[in-house]
């Protein structure tokens, strides 16, 4: 049994009494889409988004294949790419893993594939971001989100280095390598690791299927965006390699920073696991810890997925992302009944300062290190 395991088990969210913030909360939003008579899961909006965030990707890769005779072609398609690339990430794949893209389970597992197509693994990341960072949100040694193996120290109880005294002014470029570091070494250590903890379908009787779906997925996506290019594109080697590193690079950096804004910023709770493991009620834990920004930008709202309004997204994470700019209302509403502090920057440039406060923060030497 791993060490995290021990660690999940020593973790007690407080059970909500009958009028509590989760009951009355829930009952609100439930009577929403019911007076309303609309669905939770995505619509035509939805359907349609999804075909320009695909779009996005696949016409330039298209575009590339056909047309790619020069060097600065070559790579902008790749850069256009890798909009579209985290575009799928934010505003497809997430919600369909989630379960929030359809009723339909299989049409939420088909759409959950297209991480397949952005580098990476379905199975690895249920557990990361469904299971660990949604039920254990901010919490140290629990939360992997927060895990960058020492690079960038987002919480004062994690190691302080030498290096991090500078980590303000290195740390993006450290989030650009974070879809890179998908599709060559993380899914594969973190099968490993999820097997030899027992989580999820990790287990005994399938790990034989998950590694074959792991090298099977890779293989095709290298084929496919690296292989065909090299193929049939009129470039050198060496463009095509370029073209596809910027294009991770970009949404390596896109998906880092828009995860970060919710979570790592001033302001918002990083929690330690008390010492008699009894923690606040779970929805009120993922309002200490979480932050939403720029809720009116209608550009962001439509390109991020709804990870703007990322309070409302751990609250309802079944919900699909197109509804939260109506049950943010809600929501917040309720917060301030019950006294709840409802976390919020108004735009996407006062949450990048926030953030950047608390890298900065985090750089310090601690007393006793």
């Amino acid at each position: 049994m791993s060490i995290i395991i021990d660690k999940i088990s020593e973790v007690k969210f407080a059970r909500p009494s009958k009028e509590s913030f989760r009951k009355v909360l829930s009952k609100r939003i439930n009577a929403y889409f019911k007076e309303n008579e609309i669905s939770s899961k995505g619509n035509t909006r939805m359907h349609l988004k999804t075909a320009g965030m695909l779009a996005l990707y696949f016409v330039p890769y298209g575009l590339m294949l056909a047309f790619g005779t020069s060097p600065v072609f070559v790579i902008g398609m790749y850069v256009i790419m890798g909009f579209g690339m985290s575009g799928i990430g934010m505003s497809v794949m997430h919600d369909a893993i989630h379960g929030a893209y359809s009723k339909n389970k299989f049409v939420n597992k088909l759409m959950g594939a297209t991480i397949y197509l952005i580098s990476g693994n379905a199975s690895t990341w249920r557990v990361q971001h469904n299971v660990l960072h949604h039920t254990f949100t901010n919490i140290e040694g629990l939360d992997e989100d927060m895990e960058t193996s020492g690079l960038v120290r987002l919480h004062e109880s994690q190691e302080w280095k030498p290096m991090h005294k500078f980590q303000h002014i290195y740390t993006p470029m450290v989030y650009s390598l974070l879809t890179l570091n998908w599709v060559i070494s993380k899914d594969f250590k973190q099968l490993l690791r999820y097997y030899k903890a027992g989580f999820g379908d990790h287990n005994t009787h399938n790990i034989t299927k998950e590694w074959v779906i792991l090298v099977a997925t890779k293989a095709l996506y290298f084929s496919l965006f690296i292989v065909l290019p090299l193929l049939l594109t009129d470039v050198s080697w060496y463009w095509v390699i370029l073209g596809f590193v910027s294009m991770h690079f970009l949404a390596g950096f896109v998906l880092s920073f828009v995860f970060q804004l919710a979570h790592m910023v001033e302001g918002v709770e990083l929690k330690d696991i008390p010492g008699d493991g009894n923690m606040d009620e779970w929805m009120e834990h993922q309002l200490q810890t979480t932050s939403n920004f720029a809720r009116k930008n209608r550009l962001v709202n439509w390109y991020v997925g709804g990870l703007n309004f990322q309070v409302e997204h751990h609250l309802f994470p079944n919900i699909c992302h197109i509804h939260y700019p109506k049950i943010s209302k809600i929501v917040e509403q309720t917060a301030k009944e019950f006294n709840i502090k409802y976390r919020e920057f108004s735009t996407v440039s006062s949450a990048v300062g926030a953030h950047m406060r608390h890298l900065k923060e985090m750089s310090k030497k601690p007393s006793m290190a």
